[in-house]
């Protein structure tokens, strides 16, 4: 399969997926960073992400809990 074919095939979701998997791919193997670096970033990144939503949960569920 062509890189053209394989834009066309896929949708924009699997095309963005396939283009972080082929950069860290490249890095890891050039050296630029370790497959334990990017699983720590990765987990670091996770966990930023849910403390900032934990407040809006939180507040939709107070909300929630005044209207009943």
């Amino acid at each position: 399969m062509s890189f053209e074919e394989a834009l066309a095939a896929a949708s924009r979701d699997e095309g963005f997926k396939a283009t972080v998997y082929a950069m860290n791919t490249l890095l890891i193997h050039k050296g630029i960073y370790t497959q334990e670096e990017f699983q720590a970033l990765f987990v670091e990144w996770v966990e930023k992400e849910q403390r900032r939503k934990a407040p809006a949960v939180r507040s939709t569920e107070s909300s929630s809990a005044f209207s009943a």
